[in-house]
This record gives structure tokens, sequence and C-alpha cells, in this order.
């Protein structure tokens, strides 16, 4: 796993023991390894030399502000799905002439604020997009820089709930319209016809569906061309996998030779989307074990993280490896054991019937590849303070999100007049712990 590995029997993120961050910042908390998406961006670039290729990154993966910053600062662009990403972006300095706006539900006042802003292009997914689309523009005096989001009809061969380019799909333009949609949208004086978009899913863990994908994109992108419409831009998605447990995803070389075989000699500009695939092996999540419970059936490691911190095992069944911090001397014993959280759900399940050495309370674990749609997916269900972000580089770190306090927790709602009475009290009471 990138960034994280044992070293004096400490598991160690980049060259800082773990240890000595949760004793700083407590436990639960999720750490990222700055360096290690760094590096990633850069084999990605490598990967696709001698293309024209933008890479914008998908800040639906992880939109914590320094690993933004960091990306920006090496080129990157950003892919966006909500006005609150757009303005992250830009927050972190990615530059509005590198920004992509996908997503299947813009409103009008996210379109607005998306050519207010002046940004690359807007992906559309429908026709009532493309009409609100064409009005906002319209009465702001601007034309919309649009790329038309294809449905290829292809299965991911991914979990069914990340699959999107399946005609079944609430995402893009089915492919059978596509000649149509591109012929409305050139005739529509508030909108410029840039190019054509697909994303087929995510974590994807093998080639072919891509290759489908694309050869489908690059045959539509050659018709509509014939017709002479006004195609520069081929925006593929992202999607490329990472391994959690024994996925075998493509190689990035691989994956680029593809693109060059399938894509290279269309004469257009293309896009790629990373966001998994860029930093979900970046990430950990530290917890601390509560108590070791003896069941009638199963031994449970009840833990201080629960699934307001990482929701993909309940969510998807998802696999994370879990590592003791201190690293089990050669040939300690193993047994199975449920990781549990502590929230009143069986589904509180982060992994089950794995073979970890003893353990105590007290004792710290790191949950693995939580770089991606872990933090941007947590709440703070059963009113549980969201947990801090740590980013480390190298030997330094520091707190780029603090743990949420439970003031903070408690400030979020506000009472009506009728039963304020008392009520102002009675918070600052809670918050401060009075009985």
């Amino acid at each position: 796993m990138i960034a994280f590995g044992y070293r004096d029997a400490r598991l160690h993120a980049d060259e800082l023991p773990l240890e000595r961050l949760a004793e700083a910042v407590g436990t639960p908390f999720y750490c990222t390894s700055l360096s290690a998406v760094e590096r990633t961006y850069g084999a990605i670039v490598e990967a696709f030399q001698g293309l024209d290729v933008s890479v914008c990154y998908a800040l639906k993966a992880n939109s914590n502000l320094a690993v933004l910053r960091s990306l920006a600062k090496l080129g990157a662009g950003a892919d966006v799905v909500s006005e609150g990403e757009l303005r992250l972006a830009l927050a972190a300095g990615i530059p509005a002439e590198r920004i992509v706006f996908a997503g299947v539900g813009k409103t009008e006042r996210e379109l607005a604020f998306a050519l207010d802003s002046g940004i690359a292009q807007i992906n559309v997914e429908s026709f009532p997009e493309l009409a609100l689309l064409d009005r906002v523009a319209q009465a702001r005096g601007r034309t919309a820089p649009v790329a038309l989001r294809i449905n290829p009809d292809v299965d991911a061969r991914t979990h069914e709930k990340i699959s999107t380019g399946k005609a079944e799909n609430k995402f893009g333009i089915e492919i059978d319209r596509a000649a149509e949609a591109a012929r409305l949208a050139h005739s529509l004086p508030g909108i410029a016809l840039k190019g054509l978009a697909v994303h087929i899913g995510s974590q994807l863990t093998e080639l072919q569906p891509f290759r489908s994908a694309f050869e489908r994109m690059a045959e539509l992108f050659r018709a509509l061309k014939a017709e002479g419409l006004p195609l520069s831009e081929l925006d593929l998605g992202g999607g490329l996998g990472i391994p959690y447990q024994d996925e075998a995803p493509p190689h990035l070389g691989d994956y680029a030779d593809m693109i060059r075989e399938v894509c290279g000699g269309l004469g257009a500009r293309l896009q790629i989307e990373p966001g998994r695939a860029m930093v979900g092996n970046a990430g950990l999540l530290v917890s601390r074990v509560i108590y070791v419970k003896e069941g009638a059936a199963r031994r449970f490691l009840i833990i201080d993280a629960a699934m307001n911190d990482l929701i993909r095992p309940p969510l998807y069944d998802a696999w994370h490896d879990v590592m003791p911090l201190r690293e089990p001397p050669p040939g300690a014993p193993l047994a199975p054991v449920d990781i549990v959280g502590p929230i009143c759900e069986t589904g509180d399940t982060l992994a089950r019937q794995r073979p970890l050495p003893p353990l105590e309370a007290g004792d710290l674990l790191a949950i693995c590849s939580t770089g991606a749609y872990v933090s941007v997916m947590a709440s703070s269900y059963n009113s549980r303070p969201l947990a801090p972000e740590v980013v480390v580089r190298g030997g330094d770190w520091a707190v780029v999100r603090p743990r949420q306090s439970f003031e903070e927790l408690i400030g979020r709602d506000r009472l009506p007049d009728w039963l304020e009475e008392s009520g102002a009290s009675d918070r600052q009471r809670a918050v401060e712990g009075v009985a």
C-alpha cells in the first residue's frame, strides 16, 4: 500500500509513526499522504506523455482542500458534480479554465454559477438540461461551453451501485439519440458544442469495458465530425480501480496505451477524470479498540470508528484491509474477529472474520485504502462528531479538518421561538457536560 508500512515494528505514514499522530489528535482520524497523491498524479501524467490529455481530478472521491491544493500546484484540473465542489476547486486554486462540471441533476443556480465562474466545460446529460442551460446562458449574455455526456450502454462489470454506463442507469444521453442531441446543441444560441463525454462507472478492474465504451465514442465522434459538427474535445471520464483485496486493476501504462490506440487518431483533446485511482490508497482510518467481546458465536473487536466514519462496508459490502499499528511478531497466532463500531445497528460492521493477532482494549488499528469515498461520505449519525483529517508529507503533518466539537454538532440546530424558553441554558449545559 503506497506510503504506509512498518518500520521498527510501528506502522508509519511516510516518515511518521501513526501512534504519534493518534496521541496528538485522538481517534478515530483519517490520514492522507499528500506525497502518495502527488506521486500518483505524476505517474498518470507520465503514462499519457505524447497525447493531448487534460487530467481533471474527480473531487467526489476526496474533496479535502489540502489534497486539492496539492494537485492544483501540480497543474491538475478538476471534475466537479455540485456547486459546492466547484467552489472548493476554485478555493484550492484550480483555475476555472481547468474545471469540468458533470452530474445528472445540475440546478439552474448551479449552471448560472458555473457560467459566471468561466469554467472550461459543462457536461450536459439530458435534453431538459440542454434546454435549461441554453436559457440560463442567453439570459446572462453568455455562451455555455458544452460536452454531451453519452450513455454507451456498456456494462462496466463493477458494483451495481457504481455502474453508470448501462441503458438502465440514470446517467447520460442514450447513444441512439446522441446525434439528435448534438445537432440540437449546435443549433442553440446559448450553447457552444465542444465535444462528447462518457463515464461508465467506478472501480473498474479490467480494460475491456473501457475499450468497448471508448470505441463506441470514437465511432460517434468521427460520424458527428463528418457531419460538420464542431467537436474538439472527448472526455473519457474516470473509473480506474485500485486494489482493495485481491483485485488486479489495469496498469496505468496499459490503460494509456489502450486510449492511444482507440482515441489517439481522432484529432481531439482528451480529458480523463481519475478520482479513486488518485487518492484511494493514499489514505487510511486509524481507530482504537474499545472492548474485546467474546460473543456466543463470534469474537468482536469493538472500535471507536463506525459506519458513520466508513460507510463503504455496510453500503457496498466493501473490503478494507486492517492492520495493527504495532507489527505482530513472526509466528504470532491469528484468530478470526469481526470488527464493529459502537453504532446501534448490526450493519455497523467494518470487517468480518478477519484473521488478526491478539488485540486488547486500547490497541490501535489502521483501516486501509480509505483515501477515496470515505471521509467525503461521513456523517454524524448517532450524534457522533465528524472525525478529524490529517495530512502528511515526509516528516511533516497537519490537522487540516479538526474534529467536530459537541458545541458545533448541537449548534447546527435552531429551536423555534415557542420552544425556546430555557432551551438556551439547557443546550449550554449539554455542551459543557454539566448535569
